[in-house]
Formats: structure tokens, C-alpha cells, sequence
């Protein structure tokens, strides 16, 4: 049986290449069918048509309307598989997540959603502020949470408009800079011990050491020890709650650890950075991790399901470790992990060897450089070439 993949894209390239690549480089698996992928264009659609798709990888519809429509036709009429629902990405704007996961019993810092400092370009918002928004004491909201906090949008992305506040003074400026941008003030975790953001894609998560303030190409930090074994389970299980009770199956969630206390700050992002750049040595996983699990879905006639079933996660009772126990079987459920692992033991054992293959040779070499190239200016690309050859080289050196 043939199946095709399309890819819903914005401005990336790198990745999407990789993918492409060592989709076609598999072949045709014996038992399983054959795999073809290819860039979804946009354009007039009839609501009956049946799309050419069988699951769709998408990264551009949470910003562009038109591909969004398209994607909720496709799912709810054709049962096509999509990464991600395009019916929850109400919940991708952070503050719906936060109130699930606040609910589940997760240790999400004290959070307060404020009115906005001005309110939309619109005369129904501006009349409605005017005459319903009651006034409140912003520095009374700030003293509830506590200095140091944090001013952020509540539908974040790419650090757009975050702010540390550590006094009146700073929240004030903060508020009035946040002009139409809804936000959320956020207790700050003090002295935290590591910055954690995991990357799950399906029923795979990697969970890399996260330094915010390093510029990109340094951000993410090659450590496989930063956490305790008991952490690093318990960091897994909230990244794989998030996106099972959501139906997120490409998603990056991010978790501060202080001590053995493990606080979820973001976890819900609709088009999570899997840049070469970004990711550098954790890429070839990332790539491998999208096309096991796309071949499994579609191998497996793995249905998507679009109802939630929250009440099955709200009715989890006890301690917060028997909590998370529950919550963690519920989500391997969902993702239908030790059926996952099983299939991919048996039918996609070659793909290790052939990514391998791939990164050490020079198809892998162009292409970084070409992203290299893409991305940073002139003066700089020597220094950058080297720089991911060299983390690349070691992900080489480890893995073989």
C-alpha cells in the first residue's frame, strides 16, 4: 500500500529537506507499504473533495487561516491523520493549558491573566473596556504573586514580549510596553537548578538541557546527566500528558527543576523549534523520531482522535506521584506506546544506520551548509559551519 505525507510549511527548510531525504532513502518496507512525502501548496478547496494526504504534517495553519479550515475539512471529513489537531490550537495560546494542568495537579507557578494595557483596534472592544472592564490595582496583583515575576503574553511564542519584573517600577513599564498583548503575570522559580525542555514527537520525547539566556545556536546544551533519573521521568510524563490530553503529538514543553520539584512555565507550542541551528546535535533524532512516527501511523491505520476525554484525566485521584502514574498509563495509552516500540523494533531497525549514514557523508554536509548560509551573515558562516560540524561530528562519534 502507498501512503503520502504532505507538509504544511511556513519558512523552514532544514528540516523539511531531512525529512524528505530519509523518507524516500527507507523505501518501500517489506510487510508495511511504501512512503512518499510532499509540500502541501495552497489554494481553493471544495469542501467534498477527498484530499490526496493520508497524514499531514502541519507548521503553518496555528498563524494562517485558509490551511487551518482546510485542516479541520480534512480531519473531521477524511479522517486524514494530522500532527497537530487543528481543534485545540485555542489551548496552543498557553492559558488554556495552564487551567488543565493546574487542574491535574501539576506544580504550574501562581499565574494571574490581567486586561489588556489597551485594548484591541476596535470600536466593540474600545466601547466594552469602557464600560465593563473594571479598574484594578496592578500593583496589588503583582504583590499577590510575588517579586521577582514574569510578564508574558498568554499566547507566547518565541519569547515575544517576556519580561523579568522585579519591582513596581519594572511592572509598570512592562504593562504600559505591552500595549494590545494579553498577559499573564507568572511567579519566577528563584534559583533554580536546570531549565528543561523536552521535544516529543508522538511517543518519543527528548528531554535536553535549556539555557534561555545563550543565543540560539548555544541554547540548547549537550548533557545527557543534568537530571536525576527520578526528574527526568517525571519532566517525560508531564511533556507526555500535555500532548496526550490536547491530542498534541509534536509538541515541546518546558519545566523548571528546583530541588525534586518539577514546575511546567510553557508547554504548548504548535510549531516547536526542530531547526539544525537550534537543535544542532539532537537533530538527527528529531528527524528520525517524525518519520518512525508517521510510518507508524499510517502502517498501523493508527485513527486519529479528535474527542478529548478530559474527564477520564480530572477523575485521577491521590498522591501527586500516584497522580502522575495514572496520568503517565493514560498517555502511553494515547500514544500507543509499547505497540509503538514493537513496530518500530520490527520493521524500522535499518533507519538508525541510515540516518547515521546520512549525517557522517556530504548530502548532510550540504545542506548544513546551505541552512548555515540561509541563516547567518557573511563574516559569520565560517565560524557557524565549524561550529554545528563539530556537534554533529559528535553526535556521529556517540551514536556510533
Amino acid at each position: 500500500m502507498k501512503h503520502l505525507i504532505g507538509l504544511l510549511l511556513g519558512t523552514e527548510e532544514d528540516w523539511p529537506a531531512a525529512f524528505e531525504t530519509i523518507l524516500r532513502r527507507l523505501g518501500p518496507i517489506r510487510g508495511v507499504g511504501e512512503f512518499d512525502v510532499e509540500r502541501i501548496t495552497i489554494e481553493p478547496f471544495d469542501l467534498r473533495a477527498r484530499p490526496r494526504y493520508d497524514l499531514v504534517i502541519d507548521r503553518l495553519a496555528y498563524w494562517y487561516y485558509h490551511p487551518r479550515e482546510w485542516l479541520k475539512k480534512i480531519a473531521m471529513m477524511d479522517d486524514v491523520y494530522l500532527l497537530n489537531s487543528p481543534f485545540t490550537f485555542q489551548s496552543m495560546e498557553k492559558h488554556a493549558a495552564y487551567c488543565a494542568m493546574i487542574r491535574l495537579g501539576l506544580k504550574v507557578p501562581g499565574t494571574v491573566l490581567v486586561p489588556y494595557k489597551n485594548p484591541p483596534d476596535n470600536a466593540r472592544y474600545a466601547y466594552t473596556a469602557a464600560r465593563y472592564n473594571r479598574p484594578f490595582d496592578l500593583d496589588r496583583v503583582a504583590e499577590s504573586i510575588g517579586y521577582p515575576l514574569f510578564m508574558k503574553p498568554y499566547d507566547g511564542g518565541a519569547w515575544r514580549g517576556v519580561s523579568l519584573v522585579r519591582d513596581p517600577e519594572e511592572l509598570h513599564a512592562a504593562y504600559d510596553a505591552s500595549g494590545e498583548m494579553l498577559m499573564h503575570l507568572q511567579q519566577a522559580i528563584e534559583g533554580y537548578d536546570a531549565f528543561a525542555r523536552s521535544l516529543s514527537i508522538g511517543a518519543e520525547t527528548m528531554v535536553m538541557r535549556f539555557r534561555p539566556d545563550e543565543p540560539m545556536h548555544s541554547r540548547y546544551a549537550v548533557d545527557h546527566s543534568f537530571l536525576s533519573p527520578a526528574v527526568g521521568e517525571e519532566v517525560v510524563t508531564i511533556g507526555r500528558l500535555v500532548n496526550a490530553f490536547f491530542r498534541w503529538e509534536f509538541n515541546s514543553c518546558e519545566t523548571l527543576v528546583k530541588g525534586t520539584d518539577v514546575h511546567p512555565i510553557d508547554y504548548a507550542n504548535a510549531c516547536p523549534d526542530v531547526a539544525l541551528t537550534s537543535l544542532h546535535y539532537y537533530f538527527p533524532w528529531a528527524i528520525k523520531a517524525l518519520v518512525r512516527w508517521s510510518v507508524f501511523c499510517l502502517a498501523t491505520g493508527r485513527r486519529p482522535r479528535l474527542d478529548l476525554d478530559t474527564r477520564e484525566y480530572f477523575a485521577v485521584t491521590g498522591s501527586y506521584g500516584e497522580r502522575l502514574a495514572a496520568y503517565r498509563r493514560l498517555a502511553d495509552e494515547y500514544f500507543e506506546t509499547a505497540r509503538y516500540q514493537e513496530f518500530c523494533a520490527t520493521h524500522l531497525r535499518h533507519l538508525d544506520d541510515l540516518v547515521l549514514e546520512w549525517v557522517a557523508g556530504p548530502d548532510f554536509d550540504r545542506l548544513l551548509v546551505d541552512t548555515v548560509t540561509a541563516t547567518y551573515p557573511a563574516h559569520e558562516r565560517d565560524r557557524f559551519v565549524s561550529h554545528f560540524r563539530g556537534l554533529l561530528g559528535l553526535w556521529v562519534k556517540d551514536s556510533g
